[in-house]
C-alpha cells in the first residue's frame, strides 16, 4: 500500500507499507525542477515514523541541492525503510520496487546506508528506476569509492584554505562512522600519508580499521572533541550542533555524512569559532555523480565522472573563495548559490 501524505514544502511524500513482508517506509520527492528525483534508499531503526519522514524529507531536500551542486539533470528525492538492516528480507525489498514502480519515473532510487548493491537488484526485480547496480550495461555498483574520493577531494581543497597547504603528510584527522565511504575514506587519507583517529559503534570494524590503516581508536561520543586539523563526519547527520560544536577542536569540517548541521544556526557556530565548515552535499557529491551515470545511461562512464568531480572541485573552491570574501559562511554561501538554480527559470 502506497498512501500520499502533506508535506508543504515538497512535491511529493509516501508512505509504503506491506504487511506480507513487514514493510514500513517513506519515499519523498523535494524537487523535479531539474529532472526525475534522486536520491538512494536507507534502512535505519529509527525511533518513531516521526523521525523517519524528518529524515526522508530532510535527505530529499539535501539531494536536490547535492545534485544540482554537481550539475545533474536530476531532482532530489529519497527513500527510508524502517527497522534495523540485519531484519531486511527480499520480500521486504521486492515491496519497496513494486513501490517506487508506480511513481513511474519521477523517483529513482541507489544504494545508501543500510543497502548494498545486491540489494538494489533485489528491487530491481520489481522496478526499472534503480541504479546502483552490479551488473548490467550501465551498471555503476557501489558509489561509496566515487563519494569517498569527492570527499578527499573537498578535504584537500578546505586544507588549502584554512591552513595553506593541501599536502596531507602527517596531518591529524579525526573519522567518525567507518561504514562503506568512510572506510574508502580512510584508506585515501592513510595513502596520502595522514594520522588517523577512527570511531564507530562497530567494535570489530574499528579495531580492523585501525589495524589497516595504523589509526588510533576514539570513543564514538568523543570523537569529535579530538585534538585533530581535520574533523570527518562520515555517519549519521546532526553531529554539529549546539552541544558539539563548542567541544570541537579542529580548524576544518570535511565530511561524508548527509544533514551534518543540526540547524542552520550551528553554521554560525562554526564561523563564529573560526572552523571552517564544507558543505556536505558540495563535499559528498561523488556518488549521486557516480549512480547518474547509471540513470544518464553514459557510455564513457569513467571519463565523465572524473570531469563531474573535477567541476565538483571547482565549484566548492568557488564556493570557498566568495565566503571568505564575504566573511559568510560557506554553507549559507552554498545554500544560496546552488538554491538559484533550482528556482524555476522567469518566461
Amino acid at each position: 500500500m502506497i498512501t500520499r501524505l502533506s508535506a508543504p514544502h515538497h512535491e511529493e511524500l509516501w508512505r509504503v507499507t506491506d504487511d506480507a513482508s513487514g514493510l514500513r517506509g517513506y519515499i519523498a520527492l523535494h524537487s523535479t525542477r531539474l529532472g526525475p528525483a534522486a536520491g538512494g534508499l536507507r534502512m535505519r531503526a529509527y525511533d518513531s515514523d516521526e523521525a523517519g519522514i524528518a529524515d526522508v524529507l530532510n535527505l530529499s531536500r539535501g539531494m536536490s541541492f547535492k545534485n544540482a551542486a554537481a550539475d545533474l539533470p536530476l531532482g532530489g528525492g529519497k527513500a527510508v525503510i524502517m527497522g534495523d538492516p540485519s531484519t531486511k528480507t527480499p520480500a521486504m525489498l521486492r515491496a519497496m520496487g513494486r513501490a517506487i514502480e508506480t511513481l513511474q519515473g519521477r523517483y529513482w532510487t541507489a544504494e545508501d546506508m543500510g543497502m548494498s548493491p545486491a540489494d538494489m537488484a533485489e528491487i530491481a526485480r520489481e522496478t526499472r528506476y534503480v541504479a546502483g547496480l552490479d551488473s548490467g550495461p550501465f551498471a555503476s555498483g557501489d558509489p561509496s569509492p566515487v563519494t569517498a574520493q569527492g570527499v578527499f577531494n573537498a578535504l584537500k581543497i578546505g586544507l588549502k584554505q584554512r591552513y595553506g597547504r593541501d599536502d596531507l603528510s602527517g596531518t591529524t584527522v579525526a573519522v567518525q562512522g567507518l561504514g562503506h565511504v568512510g572506510w574508502h575514506l580512510c584508506r585515501l587519507l592513510h595513502e596520502a600519508g595522514a594520522r588517523l583517529i577512527l570511531a564507530d559503534t562497530d567494535a570489530a570494524k574499528l579495531a580492523q580499521s585501525c589495524a589497516d590503516f595504523n589509526a588510533t581508536a576514539a570513543d564514538v561520543t568523543r570523537i569529535h572533541a579530538t585534538e585533530a586539523e581535520v574533523f570527518a563526519p562520515c555517519a549519521i547527520g546532526g553531529t554539529l550542533n549546539a552541544t558539539t560544536i563548542p567541544e570541537l577542536r579542529a580548524g576544518l569540517i570535511a565530511g561524508a555524512a548527509n544533514n551534518q548541521l543540526a540547524t542552520p544556526e550551528d553554521a554560525d557556530r562554526l564561523a563564529a569559532r573560526g572552523i571552517l565548515y564544507l558543505p556536505d552535499y558540495v563535499a559528498n557529491g561523488g556518488g549521486i555523480i557516480n549512480v547518474a551515470a547509471e540513470i544518464l545511461r553514459i557510455e564513457t562512464r569513467a571519463p565523465w565522472v572524473a570531469a563531474r568531480l573535477d567541476a565538483l572541485g571547482t565549484t566548492m573552491t568557488r564556493i570557498l573563495a566568495h565566503a571568505a570574501a564575504q566573511d559568510a559562511s560557506p554553507a549559507h554561501l552554498a545554500d544560496t548559490i546552488i538554491g538559484e538554480r533550482l528556482l524555476p527559470r522567469a518566461g
